[in-house]
């Protein structure tokens, strides 16, 4: 399901948008009813609500059709030092998509030190401009909130025996 949401300043979920622009929700970040205890695997540090859908140019089904090939995509992209893709590792932040369908992306790695910090957003970037239908994709890489396990889903959790 995708839907818009707005980023409260005090939360460290990542579901900002911009005003008429869309936005799906990464699978493993969830609405504040469905997630998991804060602490829990899989659960965010601070779920916040969901709120109203924000209008697009662009129907719905073809919205969800291109959500499911943006993550498709996206999971094609693996941190070279964990056997799990950048996706259901929590790295992925934002995604937005406008009327005309150029992308932008927030992201981060799990550590500022990481040795492919200077080339993965270009890794990023070639994923998801390979989406048919997609315009511009520009990956903005982000420190702010620092990644940290919690933001891991539970497929990555399971990969990585962390449960």
């Amino acid at each position: 399901m995708i839907e818009k949401t707005q980023r409260s300043e005090d939360s460290d979920v990542p579901t900002e948008i911009s005003p008429g622009v869309s936005q799906s929700i990464p699978d493993h970040i969830q609405s504040a009813v469905e997630a998991a205890d804060v602490g829990e695997p899989g659960a965010s540090p601070e779920p916040s609500p969901f709120e109203e859908e924000v209008a697009s140019s662009i129907p719905p089904d073809e919205l969800e059709r291109l959500h499911g090939d943006l993550v498709g995509a996206l999971k094609t992209v693996y941190d070279p030092e964990i056997p799990v893709d950048i996706y259901e590792l929590g790295l992925i932040y934002k995604i937005d998509v406008d009327d005309d369908r150029n992308i932008g992306i927030e992201m981060t790695l799990t550590a500022p030190g990481c040795p492919v910090a200077g080339e993965m957003p270009g890794w990023v970037q070639n994923a998801v401009a390979s989406v048919p239908g997609v315009g511009q994709v520009d990956v903005k890489l982000v420190f702010e909130p620092p990644w940290d396990m919690s933001r891991m889903s539970d497929e990555a959790r399971l990969a990585l025996n962390m449960f």
